[in-house]
């Protein structure tokens, strides 16, 4: 589904260079649960950003279903980001004045879904994730873990091929990091393709495939 070879990524500070990614390589398949890990600063956000369509590599090649992405124009790149791609944000990225079905609903409007289906999507989705009794209730009204139940939603919405999540417990209490954990592991049982980037060596154990970055390039993957 997805392949990258050798992955670059450079920022210009004046006079230096830094690179954030150093010639990485890796394919993620369909159905694959695939943790990137490694310390703060290594790279490993750069790389899911890049994975994401949120930010273009300086060198490399990025293939999505064996078609060059990063040389796309950026309307044809957010076309494609938004249609094959779901994301799970740390802080979960809930627009405060819209409640959870509206939350949901956001990505579908962006897709040209009508009204009537995305309402009954979105609805569909928060059940699917324990939140019926929430359809109407803003962010400020749940709890943290409940926030980010809404975002899995959210990210489901458009049917994506892939869902990329970004330290998806870190803003929250164990017992409910527990809780998110088992829900992405049972999308990925029911065929949903995840990657998780984490520092969380528990959580990256869960994974079938674990990428560790340490200073831009990749150690091992396994």
């Amino acid at each position: 589904m997805i392949k990258l070879e050798g992955i670059e990524k450079h920022y210009d500070l004046g006079e230096f260079k830094v690179k954030a990614l150093d010639g990485i390589s890796l394919e993620i398949n369909r159905g694959d649960f695939t943790a990137i890990m490694g310390p703060s600063g290594s790279g490993k956000t750069t790389l899911m950003n890049i994975i994401g369509i949120l930010d273009n590599p300086t060198g490399g090649s990025y293939k999505l279903e064996g078609h060059e992405i990063s040389t796309l124009p950026d309307r044809e790149q957010a076309r494609i980001r938004n249609s094959h791609f779901g994301f799970i944000f740390q802080s979960f990225n809930l627009f405060p004045e819209l409640s959870a079905t509206e939350n949901v609903m956001l990505p579908m409007s962006y897709a040209g879904v009508n009204l009537k289906d995305r309402k009954k999507r979105a609805q569909e989705l928060l059940d699917e994730v324990g939140l019926s009794h929430r359809l109407y209730h803003y962010p400020t009204m749940m709890s943290g873990g409940e926030q980010q139940r809404v975002a899995i939603a959210r990210s489901l919405a458009n049917d994506p091929d892939l869902i990329i999540a970004d330290e998806p417990t870190g803003n929250l209490p164990t017992d409910k990091g527990h809780e998110i954990m088992d829900t992405l592991i049972n999308l990925n049982r029911r065929g949903v393709t995840l990657l998780m980037v984490t520092h969380n060596d528990n959580q990256g154990a869960m994974a079938k495939t674990r990428i560790r970055i340490r200073d831009g390039r990749m150690e091992v993957q396994g």
